[in-house]
């Protein structure tokens, strides 16, 4: 029986989520928030920013993209330069989704994750047409007049996940040798 486009790249998605959760198996809150590298990333702040990524784009696709504002007064060049009065409260959840903040806990880290992911398995499930395409919201990093489709939306949260489960391998081998192949 053949399988369909969308109900291949979801499991693919799966398999990526799976692959940076199963890195976590078996710790603690506190090793789940160490930095046993250079980097400043822990395994609970990948999975926070993996949510927090796939969660935004599923929004996008939805017909909701992120708002990028900033305050006023502010520009992107202030941001860029440092030199900005205040932030905006995106950037600020943005960073703290790298990190286990106070009261962040490996199992509440992972139900968000888990929350997150049948989200988009519901809202990609509604979906006729993967190549139904939108504007990327107005950002310094998006290219005036870019769009995505879902296809392309679905393709970069299987690499973007995929990827933070190789930084995952990374940061669990040091901290107790472990990996997860």
């Amino acid at each position: 029986m053949p399988i369909d486009e969308k109900t291949e790249l979801l499991a693919q998605l799966a398999e990526a989520r799976a692959a940076l959760l199963k890195t976590t198996s078996g710790l603690s809150d506190e090793q789940a928030g160490e930095r046993p590298t250079a980097s400043a990333l822990c395994l609970g702040g990948l999975i926070k920013h993996a949510a927090s990524t796939e969660a935004g784009w599923v929004r996008f696709i939805a017909g909701n993209p992120d708002r990028h504002d900033l305050p006023d007064g502010v520009t992107w060049a202030d941001i860029a330069a440092g030199t900005a009065r205040e932030f905006p409260q995106w950037m600020v959840d943005y960073q703290n989704d790298f990190r286990m903040l106070p009261g962040d806990t490996l199992t509440s880290v992972v139900q968000r994750y888990e929350e997150v992911a049948r989200n988009t398995e519901e809202v990609v499930g509604g979906i006729t047409d993967l190549s139904k395409a939108q504007p990327l919201p107005e950002a310094p990093w998006n290219e005036p007049g870019a769009v995505r489709s879902v296809r392309r939306v679905l393709m970069q949260l299987i690499s973007e996940t995929a990827q933070h489960a190789g930084h995952a391998d990374i940061l669990r081998e040091s901290i107790d040798g472990q990996t997860s192949t």
